[in-house]
């Protein structure tokens, strides 16, 4: 355990108020973030005899070097306060949500003026609403299919729908009548939008209202003998219809509400996430929680309450959310709902009925989420403890590479020369810390780019390692130098960057060099490489390290090209500077935009006249300026 004197505060210097508090490393940075009622109490649990702890509890606080607190007025805001502070820091030994799949939403931007419908993988937008998850995106794309009969809002991409606009002709959407075709006017604005709006209402669970209304209609068109009117009224409210029996019955009435199941073991738990509206099943998830701590069922569901309606765009929280549990916090937690979704929220543990038996198949689908998880965890966290450890015994450090690092430098006869900077811990891609660099040194080889991406790379480490953080802030997770550094290439690329990390004062740090060739592994000082054995799982680690730097820097040098050329088409046209191609580009968005636009298209742009235009058109056509 960490040296207790120098980690524990003296008692009385601890509040009794309810705040949040944060646990820190040797090295400054954030490990874990809680809140509590009363801090005194809740700290002080924390330095009993660590036999009574739990164990990851244990080695949180052997980890932790000091601790310190911010005093809040309510629950509700030591519940917003610690959430913003876990999204901010990531603490490793906090909650960890993990989803075993990626998990379809029907998504609106409502920011655009002419918002679309799509499906997503992923509901982080601000500014466009969700609905969902589903649990299978051919589902929700065949519901969609039906609903765009009835509700004929754009479903086309940016670039379909400049094109048509473009053009005066909607794609075939339009013509099919499975879209209003805002594109060339055929609705305006706000009735696209009123559109979009009663398409949200549908999906929301006011579906009997619309086919009410349908109803009304077609039989008012058939009194009048309207009847081909009638006929599409009728193929309306069988979309509708169809689109509606597609989500199973969970309730006998229009009850709106979330169900929240959590079935665990001592490290971790299965929760699983019913969504009803109207009564039926509109989506559903599953996910597994890693303990930091002993929790409660009803701790793990306060925590898995706050994580899924802190979501941005997400649909409308319900007025009621049942539970398996109850929940410590109940009153903290139905405040800070009542606030998101401005009305009372009510959380509730159902006891009989129909509610009871469908958070019963919730409780099932949990325990199934958590041993499907348990099963492929098995598997994948041994590989990765044995790759790791394949890894330290042939490198010879002294502790297994928690974190790796890779460098990989892509260009192209020397030209848009960029890097990639990828970075894994405990064996699996951490994205939110990867790095892409353009090599500033002129005429710059592998060697030169290299050691340019590494000085770059540590070149605050030195004086980071030495000064310690003033109170209250922060260190930056980049700083934290890695266990391992990997460069895509041989031993003149290894040493290029070995002599950078000397010159940064960086001596910790071991690097090792992949080569593609024969997948040998090169170490700065050695004459001959260190060849893994084909079938070691350390091998196939760096390997899939590397091969990540190397596709991220690939990805980032077609970028980097396709702007380049895109720029110097228009490079040879006369009277045509810099900032009005750029403008072009802006306005048309690709270079096929441009090549189909007319010359009074042309002259839209800002600063382009007819005689500019016209040479434009007649380089982009002819290769030659147009007479």
């Amino acid at each position: 355990m960490a040296d207790e004197p120098a980690l524990r505060p003296p008692t009385g210097t601890i509040p009794t108020e309810p705040g949040v508090y944060r646990f820190h490393d040797a090295s400054g940075r954030v490990i874990y973030v809680g809140k509590a009622k009363n801090l005194r109490s809740r700290l002080s649990s924390y330095f009993q005899d660590p036999a009574a702890l739990h164990p990851r509890t244990q080695t949180m606080v052997a980890t932790a070097r000091s601790v310190d607190w911010v005093v809040v007025g309510t629950e509700v805001e030591a519940l917003t306060l610690e959430y913003a502070w876990i999204k901010e820091f990531d603490p490793r030994f906090n909650v960890k949500f993990r989803d075993d799949k990626s998990y379809p939403y029907l998504a609106f931007n409502l920011a655009d003026p002419f918002p679309r419908v799509a499906v997503v993988r992923e509901a982080r937008k601000a500014g466009t609403r969700y609905f969902g998850p589903y649990a299978h995106a051919w589902a929700i794309r065949e519901t969609v299919d039906e609903l765009l009969r009835v509700f004929p809002v754009r479903s086309c991409r940016d670039g379909v729908f400049r094109r048509a606009k473009q053009v005066g002709r909607p794609c075939l959407l339009g013509y099919i009548d499975k879209c209003s075709a805002p594109c060339v006017g055929s609705v305006t604005e706000d009735e696209h939008r009123g559109i979009v709006l009663d398409f949200c209402a549908f999906l929301s669970g006011n579906g009997d209202g619309f086919i009410r209304e349908l109803e009304r209609q077609m039989g008012e068109a058939a009194a009048q003998e309207r009847y081909e009117e009638a006929g599409r009224m009728r193929d309306r409210i069988g979309a509708l219809r169809r689109a509606t029996e597609r989500n199973a019955v969970a309730f006998n009435d229009d009850t709106d509400a979330d169900l929240i199941a959590v079935s665990e073991d001592p490290l971790e738990a299965g929760v699983q996430v019913f969504h009803v509206r109207g009564g039926r099943i509109r989506g559903e998830r599953g996910f597994v929680v890693e303990k930091a701590e002993e929790l409660a069922p009803g701790e793990v569901i306060a925590r898995a309450i706050t994580r899924l309606y802190s979501e941005p765009g997400i649909d409308a929280i319900p007025r009621e959310i049942l539970v398996c549990a109850q929940v410590e916090d109940a009153s903290a937690l139905e405040a800070w709902l009542a606030v998101l979704r401005d009305g009372p929220v009510h959380l509730r543990v159902p006891a009989r009925g129909d509610k009871k038996a469908l958070m019963d198949t919730a409780m099932a689908n949990a325990a199934h989420t958590l041993q499907s998880h348990r099963m492929k965890r098995s598997s994948d966290l041994t590989t990765r403890s044995i790759a790791l450890e394949e890894i330290r015994e042939a490198l010879g450090l002294a502790e297994a590479p928690l974190r790796i690092e890779c460098i990989d430098i892509s260009t192209l006869l020397g030209a848009n020369t960029v890097a990639s900077l990828v970075v894994f811990e405990d064996g699996l891609p951490r994205k939110s810390d990867y790095r892409s660099f353009i090599i500033r040194t002129p005429d710059a080889d592998d060697t030169a780019s290299v050691a340019e991406v590494v000085r770059r790379r540590f070149a605050k480490s030195a004086d980071e390692a030495a000064a310690a953080p003033e109170p209250g802030e922060e260190r930056r997770r980049f700083a934290y130098p890695p266990g391992l550094l990997v460069i895509d290439g041989g031993q003149p690329q290894v040493r290029a960057a070995q002599d950078a990390l000397m010159a940064a004062g960086v001596t910790t740090v071991p690097v090792i060099g992949l080569a593609k060739r024969l997948e040998e592994v090169w170490l700065p000082d050695d004459l001959d490489p260190l060849i893994l054995p084909r079938s070691s799982e350390g091998l196939y680690l760096l390997q899939r390290v590397r091969d990540e730097a190397h596709r991220t820097a690939i990805a980032l040098h077609r970028k980097r090209r396709g702007r380049s050329m895109s720029a110097s088409i228009l490079d040879d046209v006369p009277g045509l500077g810099q900032a009005k191609a750029k403008a072009l580009l802006k306005h048309f968005g690709t270079i096929k935009a441009l090549r189909a636009a007319t010359i009074d298209e042309l002259q839209g742009v800002s600063g382009i006249g007819p005689s500019l235009a016209s040479r434009i058109h007649g380089h982009l056509h002819t290769g030659s300026e147009a007479s």
